[in-house]
């Protein structure tokens, strides 16, 4: 397996985390943006991670079909995909939580299968208050399920707090 997985809050150093990760593999990169510029401020978010990238690194652009970007990068090439929260945001306007469990549980799984690394960054939004809307407290579990399948797909996982990463080991671990 090489598939890590970096979990944290916002702006917590995840993204600058996955991407010295990418430039350590000695790999040509292809970065997976699941984004997408649907305000001023998004535009601007993307346009700013988009100059931190390195100029010969292909940047795709996917928000709903992970699985499709991954399995077309290039053997060789190291994947970073940024992020899944994102990403599951943006399922949720088109699938039921079901659906969505099920694709990112298949997506994870390709990720996992591949000889070069993948890096996946995901926000943790379980940690916070408890949100006040039936879809805020769906997507909050939705994204808690989603993250903890890619993490027991991955070889490494890594809570990223402060600009400082935690390594996670699975629950089994010392038991």
């Amino acid at each position: 397996m090489s598939l890590t997985v970096l979990v944290g809050g916002a702006r917590s150093g995840k993204s600058g985390l996955a991407l010295r990760l990418a430039v350590r593999s000695g790999e040509p990169v292809v970065f997976v943006a699941t984004g997408e510029a649907r305000d001023d401020e998004m535009s601007e978010r993307i346009d700013r991670h988009r100059a931190e990238r390195p100029a010969d690194w292909t940047t795709v652009e996917e928000p709903l079909d992970l699985a499709g970007a991954i399995g077309s990068a290039p053997d060789g090439a190291c994947v970073v995909v940024d992020c899944l929260s994102l990403w599951v945001a943006n399922l949720l306007e088109h699938h039921e939580a079901d659906a969505i469990v099920t694709v990112a549980a298949n997506a994870a799984a390709l990720a996992a299968r591949r000889d070069s690394p993948t890096i996946a960054v995901t926000n943790e939004v379980g940690l916070g208050l408890v949100p006040t809307t039936p879809l805020g407290r769906a997507y909050r579990d939705l994204l808690g399920t989603v993250n903890a399948a890619w993490v027991a797909a991955s070889a490494d996982a890594f809570f990223v707090v402060a600009g400082r990463a935690l390594r996670l080991d699975s629950l089994d671990a010392g038991l």
